[in-house]
């Protein structure tokens, strides 16, 4: 229960590093898009690290995999907006 704590706080942060090197409108909705993406990328970067023999299955990401784990996740997310497969939720229109 520890590590999973553990990797949503460490996702937030990573969220909001994430936030500021990634562009982008930094409207209230996306900050909280990006906070769930950025833990999103922290249990990506845990899975992917636990897979490969990185950290021990107790084990979660720290802040440096966390926040490239979210900036992966934010680019796909970006990708798809800009694609059209998933609607912008920025975009009020």
């Amino acid at each position: 229960m520890g590590g999973i704590l553990w990797i949503i706080i460490v996702g937030f942060v990573a969220g909001m590093i994430a936030r500021l090197i990634s562009p982008g409108p930094n409207n209230p909705g996306g900050f909280i898009l990006t906070v769930v993406l950025g833990i999103a990328g922290a249990f990506l970067a845990t899975f992917i690290g636990q897979a490969i023999g990185w950290y021990s299955p107790q084990q979660g990401a720290g802040f440096i995999t966390a926040t490239l784990g979210a900036l992966v996740v934010l680019f796909i997310w970006n990708r798809l907006v800009v694609r059209g497969v998933i609607p912008d939720p920025g975009n009020k229109v």
